[in-house]
């Protein structure tokens, strides 16, 4: 029949179109999913507002180290004391990597135990993460590892289809939560975990040499996750966080200050962030050391990480951040503030 003829052409037609429509339809919903993932966080009433200039400094701790030499940088010292080589390593693994040996190696350990132990005492629960993780892992946590001139190392597609190498312990441990409900009588919970990091730091003619920007290195990160009830457990949290930060850095004996970041220098996930910083003298500035954020909601709600209420119900956790021991900048910190003019005991100090 021609109607029939008529019906089938039209439904051939329709099957093409929405096949067009599909592919459109794929095209802008990834569109959508990519402009999401940029959307920030909310930001803390108190947050100064505008660029690295704009930080405040909340304190300023310890005093800078008194010489009567012009003090050196830690490659120098590092080079001269045998703890750490960087020079002619082309060939081997490329620029902005490094070695240490002898009582650089062991002071290393000295500063992951040392942090661990500090935390361990204080109830924190030690983690050993995975370094590789999916995308979603990242993106979850405000990274974007598919971006533009992004920090994050993916492997060979074809051999490990989405997997990426963390550039922090953070990453992983909040991959652990995901799409997972804590009792609320567990809250909130501290972890903390010691990893070794990845980050595909860009050459911008800065920091040449040195262990301040490296493409990998140790870390020991803490972790928290809490509740929502009356909107300042985060909070709370976060000043906890800077606390532990404050004590095992004044145990170390390092001049150092505490800023408020402003809104550029937050990141996507973070609600408030304080960034630490040690006095330098090899350098003859302050240095970030650590950071600490408080990222409320954002990551949980993108992670899928809840709490359940002791009526059953369940609400979106909250999450912390901070960094207990980034070991390069430590090193650093450490060789450069105890320097002396006497070899042996500049080995002493450091170590």
């Amino acid at each position: 029949l021609p109607e029939y003829t008529q019906a089938l052409q039209r439904g051939r037609d329709i099957r093409t179109r929405l096949n067009q429509l599909y592919l459109i339809d794929g095209e802008l919903d990834q569109e959508h999913y990519s402009r999401a993932l940029r959307l920030p966080n909310n930001t803390h009433p108190d947050v100064p507002i505008g660029d690295e200039s704009q930080a405040r400094v909340v304190e300023f701790i310890g005093q800078k180290a008194a010489f009567d030499f012009k003090p050196r940088g830690h490659v120098e010292l590092g080079e001269e004391l045998g703890l750490i080589r960087q020079r002619h390593l082309s060939h081997v693994s490329g620029h902005r990597s490094y070695y240490l040996r002898g009582a650089g190696a062991r002071l290393q350990t000295a500063l992951q135990n040392f942090a661990l132990d500090t935390l361990q005492q204080r109830g924190f629960i030690p983690m050993v993460v995975p370094d590789m993780m999916k995308g979603a892992v990242f993106e979850g946590c405000g990274m974007q590892p598919n971006a533009q001139r992004s920090q994050v190392y993916s492997l060979d597609p074809a051999r490990f289809p989405d997997l990426n190498l963390a550039g922090t312990g953070e990453v992983g441990v909040a991959g652990y939560f995901m799409d997972h409900a804590v009792n609320c009588n567990d809250l909130p919970v501290r972890t903390v975990c010691s990893s070794t990091c990845y980050r595909a730091e860009t050459d911008t003619g800065r920091e040449t040499w040195g262990l301040y920007r490296v493409h990998h290195f140790n870390k020991v990160e803490m972790f928290g996750v809490t509740a929502d009830e009356t909107g300042e457990e985060s909070s709370q949290l976060l000043e906890e966080f800077v606390s532990l930060q404050k004590e095992m850095f004044s145990a170390l004996e390092l001049h150092y200050r505490v800023l408020d970041m402003p809104t550029q220098e937050l990141g996507l996930p973070a609600y408030r962030k304080y960034d630490i910083e040690a006095w330098m003298p090899g350098r003859n500035s302050y240095g970030e050391i650590s950071s600490a954020s408080n990222c409320t909601d954002y990551q949980s709600r993108r992670l899928n990480i809840l709490y359940e209420r002791e009526d059953g119900s369940l609400q979106y956790a909250h999450t912390v951040n901070a960094t207990a021991c980034a070991i390069p900048r430590m090193i650093i910190s450490i060789l450069e503030t105890h320097q002396t003019k006497v070899r042996h005991n500049l080995l002493t100090l450091a170590f």
